[in-house]
Order: structure tokens, then C-alpha cells, then sequence
């Protein structure tokens, strides 16, 4: 398979997976691109120890990750707009987003992005493959640092 029929075939499914570990478009358009010039680089290199989609979301991860260590900053997800009665509610509720996404972001990785890509509609069985392990795996994963956010959003209510 050339670079273009593999660009053809997996360009969507990454471009899917970037948007959901990032939470941006942008973003997951320009690693996108980048993932293929990589891939393109590389694909001498790829042995087919796992399937090509799961290679070309692990480099995608991969400068992902490259991209928040340049940035120095976690990725902002934009909160949703809802009308509120009052200034007060709204303000609660952000404080409450904002102390939640923050319990996300503190998360150590790889839970971070289980979590971010089983809340964008990931199967376990597909994050597990991304990682090279398990859907058990996964879940278990996803479940510990669900939990762990429970526990925290506890504390801040409390």
C-alpha cells in the first residue's frame, strides 16, 4: 500500500481520534497532516507488528503529546453555553466545569486519555487496541479514573 491509498484509507479515522483526545479541531486538522509527513518519513521503518491504523494513531498520540509539552499548557475545552437564571448559577456551574476539567487534566496518563476518548464514544476494545493491550485493560482504566474524578468532585462539592 502507497502513502496516498493509506492517506485515503486512515486519514479520517485519525483525524477522528486526534479531535477526541484534543477537543479541538484545529488542532486535530494540523496534527493530522503532520501524523501523515511522519508516517511518510517512517514508513520504511513500520513492521507490521500491529495493524497500520493503530500505528498511525500512535504517532498522532505521539506528537499530540509533542504539541502539549510545547504549549506547556493543558488543552482548553470549551464549556457549553446555557442559559441561566441568574449570574450566580452560571458562575457555580463553570467553577464546577472548570474544577472537573482540571480533575481530568491531573489525571496521569495513560487514564487522562482513556477517559477523554471513552467520553467521545470509543469502545474499550478500540482504546485498548490503540495502546497495544486490552479492552479489559481499558476498562479498567477508564472505570479507576472515573472513580477518582468521583472522589474529587466530592471534595470540591464538600
Amino acid at each position: 500500500m502507497n502513502l496516498e491509498e493509506i492517506y485515503t484509507a486512515y486519514f479520517g479515522d485519525v483525524y477522528r481520534y486526534l479531535l477526541k483526545i484534543s477537543g479541538n479541531q484545529q488542532t486535530a486538522e494540523d496534527i493530522t497532516a503532520e501524523t501523515f509527513l511522519k508516517a511518510m518519513d517512517s514508513l520504511s521503518s513500520f513492521r507490521g507488528q500491529c495493524p497500520l491504523p493503530q500505528w498511525l494513531c500512535r504517532i498522532a498520540r505521539n506528537l499530540w503529546y509533542d504539541s502539549l509539552r510545547r504549549q506547556k499548557r493543558a488543552p482548553l475545552v470549551p464549556l457549553k453555553e446555557e442559559a441561566q437564571d441568574s449570574f450566580e448559577e452560571e458562575f457555580l456551574l463553570r467553577q464546577q466545569a472548570q474544577a472537573a476539567l482540571r480533575g481530568v487534566e491531573a489525571l496521569p496518563s495513560p487514564a487522562r486519555e482513556v477517559f477523554r476518548l471513552r467520553l467521545g464514544g470509543m469502545d474499550f476494545r478500540a482504546i485498548g487496541a490503540v495502546y497495544g493491550k486490552t479492552a479489559n485493560w481499558a476498562c479498567v482504566v477508564y472505570h479507576r479514573a472515573r472513580q477518582r474524578l468521583r472522589k474529587e468532585m466530592e471534595e470540591y462539592d464538600g
